[in-house]
């Protein structure tokens, strides 16, 4: 689950880091207000979940509360386009005023899982406010990592040497030292998946964040009730939203072949078999394994939702769930929704006998696969029919 930015930098401020004065605004108005109170010379800047923002002109200088007035009527409304929001863009419904802040470097800092060493590691740049994929793209030796013993956390000693490698100054890293390590208690206390600033700026002798990313492990949601009410539905994908209302693994894809499974690593085994068969995915969805019929019609209403999609691939193997629950499911969406695409069925597992009987005593259209790579191949070639 990710936030907004005024939102992650409301989190800092309450574990103690040093961020600038700003305010959350929705007109114009408002806008003028705020600069006014916050006084001198603000940024402007569109509140939407992409990186980017200043590259698609989300990101603007005011000098005068008039100024941050005429900016903010025309950011409210815009369609953002950045080169992490796609052609389509995003829909700017907020606005953030904040203060002016003096910049004298730009460095990048960030709390994350480690998957290579099972650790939580802090990664840091003196190259901030660039992409940091770009910058392990093209100079990996300007990224540096430090990996953090969760029994212990973080040492002041680590803090003091990374600062130190960051080029800073020992007042300048007093304040890194702070800085990380409220970071990280954050992101353990909140069970964030990533927390990033980017750029973190040094201005005299402290450090500030600029810009900051919070994202959340969505499964540990139901222990972190604060985090989930910021929560901004409509900066997610309408069919993802839906879907974990309903206990449904959803991810948007570019293709037009709608996949169901059960099973996470089963789901990105057939979007792979997919591309292998020349086809390509619209979606990767896991319906988890305890499905029942209730979700699988569920799931059948979210890939049909896509007009991008031409056919539907169904892949199960059954363990805990039963394959004629999800035959069951099949039926009673295909008869729903008037089903008039390909559609191509792979049962394996539990009770797959009992299902493909099922489904072919239904009278619906429905092609038998046996195995996967039958199966992609299937619904690849009724596809491109």
């Amino acid at each position: 689950m990710n936030v907004h930015e005024y939102q992650a930098k409301a989190l800092l401020r309450e574990y103690g880091v040093n961020v600038p004065l700003g305010k959350l605004v929705m007109s114009g108005d408002d806008a003028e207000a705020a600069a006014r109170d916050i006084g001198g010379t603000v940024v402007v800047k569109a509140q939407v979940h992409a990186g980017g923002r200043g590259k698609g002109g989300g990101i603007k200088v005011a000098k005068t509360p008039e100024e941050a007035r005429a900016t903010t009527e025309n950011m409210l409304g815009m369609t953002l386009v950045t080169p992490q929001t796609g052609a389509a863009g995003k829909l700017v419904r907020r606005v953030y005023i904040e203060s002016g802040t003096q910049i004298d470097r730009e460095l990048y800092v960030a709390v994350l899982v480690d998957r290579a060493t099972q650790n939580v590691a802090i990664l840091a740049s003196t190259e901030g406010g660039m992409d940091i994929e770009e910058v392990a793209a093209n100079t990996p030796d300007k990224i540096l990592t430090v990996q953090v013993d969760a029994l212990v956390g973080v040492c002041d000693y680590q803090a003091r040497d990374l600062g130190f490698d960051l080029g800073l100054e020992p007042k300048q890293v007093n304040s890194f030292i702070g800085l990380v390590k409220n970071l990280y208690r954050l992101f353990m206390e909140k069970d964030c998946s990533l927390a990033e600033i980017n750029p973190l700026v040094v201005s005299g002798d402290v450090v500030i964040p600029l810009d900051c990313k919070l994202n959340f492990d969505s499964n540990a949601l139901y222990r972190q009730k604060a985090i989930e009410e910021l929560r901004d539905r409509d900066e997610e994908d309408a069919r993802e939203a839906e879907a974990s209302e309903y206990d449904l693994s959803w991810v948007s894809l570019d293709g037009n072949i709608g996949c169901m499974v059960n099973g996470a690593g089963l789901a990105m085994g057939t979007m792979d078999i997919i591309k292998l068969t020349g086809g390509d995915p619209a979606n990767f969805l896991d319906v988890g394994g305890t499905a029942d019929a209730e979700r699988v019609s569920h799931a059948f209403r979210l890939i049909l939702a896509d007009p991008n999609v031409k056919g539907i691939l169904v892949n199960i193997f059954g363990g805990i769930v039963l394959c004629d629950l999800i035959a069951e499911g099949i039926i009673a969406a295909a008869k729903n929704v008037g089903l008039n695409i390909p559609l191509v069925v792979r049962l394996d597992g539990t009770n797959a006998e009992k299902g493909s009987q099922m489904l072919a005593e239904s009278g619906l259209d429905i092609t038998p696969a046996d195995g996967m790579r039958d199966a992609a191949e299937k619904i690849v070639a009724a596809v491109n029919a």
